[in-house]
């Protein structure tokens, strides 16, 4: 009977994390800082930035992308995280602000935040966003929000991470991942290969950013997990249940349908 409540909560657990944690996230306070922008010609983001997205990075969230700087950035950990943005100037700046995805690491004038220029844009209000961007850097409150994907359930689970076989990988000498939709507010701290010969779990290394890479992968079908980390202080296992195919290749993307697993 002990055992059978015990399952039930943590069952329970893992069923209102994903609500807690959204729900933590629409009570947080906003941070005062500044915000630029860079130049675009086309106002979207940058198919190199330092989180190694690609042309990912250059249109996910309809161009609404930013740098940030690196205590955001956190050494590529920040890589994928979302923040709400708004300006302080009522007379320029609408109060919802901009939703953003981190897809870069840069740093101004104490600015926190490099914009493309749609999402510094998105900040005015209508008709006065060639002012706005006349300024150059403008100040701003942000506060972290859950980044929210539509398509990203499967089977009535939250598919967290859907993970890109980067297009420098060599079938089957060298693997490297991007991961790409982090649902939630989730930093991945670490991901994880599964040798079946040594059966033992071995780390990939960041290569930089959201890449994460490993020499001489497991040959056959490869499971992995993803250690996260939230701003309330959780740790947990993302577990991978379906595998990348033995015979993988380069630029192939896979969705994780995944179990979660809290350690603390």
């Amino acid at each position: 009977m002990e055992k059978q409540l015990c399952a039930m909560l943590i069952n329970i657990i893992l069923v209102l994390f994903p609500a807690f944690c959204s729900s933590a996230s629409n009570n947080a306070t906003f941070t005062a800082s500044r915000a630029t922008y860079f130049s675009s010609p086309d106002g979207y983001g940058s198919r190199s930035g330092a989180c190694g997205f690609g042309d990912y990075g250059r249109a996910i969230n309809n161009g609404y992308v930013s740098g940030v700087s690196r205590a955001l950035y956190k050494d590529g950990a920040g890589c994928g995280a979302c923040y709400k943005v708004r300006c302080k100037n009522p007379q320029l700046c609408n109060y919802d602000g901009v939703n953003i995805v981190v897809s870069d690491y840069g740093e101004g004038d104490r600015t926190d935040f490099i914009m493309s220029p749609r999402a510094f844009s998105k900040l005015a209000i209508p008709k006065s966003e060639k002012k706005l961007t006349s300024y150059g850097v403008v100040e701003v409150e942000y506060k972290r929000i859950s980044c929210k994907y539509q398509g990203r359930i499967i089977n009535n689970n939250i598919s967290v991470i859907t993970y890109k076989i980067n297009e420098h990988s060599n079938y089957p000498y060298y693997l490297a991942l991007t991961l790409l939709y982090v649902t939630g507010q989730n930093d991945i701290a670490r991901v994880e290969l599964w040798h079946k010969d040594t059966k033992k779990w071995k780390a990939m290394r960041r290569a930089f950013g959201a890449v994460w890479d490993m020499a001489n992968p497991p040959s056959g079908p490869i499971t992995l997990r993803f250690q996260a980390t939230t701003n309330l202080g959780y740790t947990y296992w993302i577990h991978s249940t379906n595998a990348i195919p033995k015979l993988w290749k380069a630029g192939a993307a896979y969705h994780a349908n995944v179990k979660l697993i809290i350690t603390n």
